[in-house]
C-alpha cells in the first residue's frame, strides 16, 4: 500500500491551496484520514481529521480556515487550505488508517508529505 500526496506549493498569504492524498494498492477497508503538519524545526503535528462517517476535528490554528473532505471510493483525503498564514508553512503528510486484503487488520500508513510555503 501506498500513500500519494499532491497540491503542496508556494503561495501569498491570503492565499489558497487544495492537498489531495490517495490510497493504493491492496486495500480492504479505510478508516480515518488525517494530515499533519510539520512546520521547520517543529515536530509533526496534527491538522484535521476525518473518520469514515464523515465527522471531522481540527487543529484550534486551522480551524474556519482548512476543510478535510474525503473521497471513499478513491480512497482519497483532501484538505483546503484558506486564508493561509506564513505559520502554515511546512511539510504536510496524510496519514490513514486502513486494512489490506493481505491482513485484514488496521494499520496506519504516512505519504511522503508535500511542502507547502506560504510567504508574506
Amino acid at each position: 500500500v501506498q500513500l500519494q500526496a499532491s497540491g503542496g506549493g508556494l503561495v501569498q498569504a491570503g492565499g489558497s491551496l487544495r492537498l489531495s492524498c490517495t490510497a493504493s494498492g491492496s486495500i480492504f477497508s479505510v478508516n480515518d484520514m488525517s494530515w499533519y503538519l510539520q512546520a521547520p524545526g517543529k515536530q509533526r503535528e496534527l491538522v484535521a481529521t476525518i473518520t469514515t462517517g464523515g465527522s471531522t476535528n481540527y487543529a484550534d490554528s486551522v480551524k474556519g480556515r482548512f476543510a478535510i473532505s474525503r473521497d471513499n471510493g478513491k480512497n482519497t483525503v483532501f484538505l483546503q487550505l484558506n486564508s493561509l498564514k506564513p505559520e502554515d508553512t511546512g511539510v504536510y503528510y496524510c496519514r490513514m488508517t486502513l486494512a489490506t486484503r493481505r491482513r485484514y487488520i488496521l494499520d496506519e500508513y504516512w505519504g511522503q508529505g508535500t511542502q507547502v510555503t506560504v510567504s508574506s
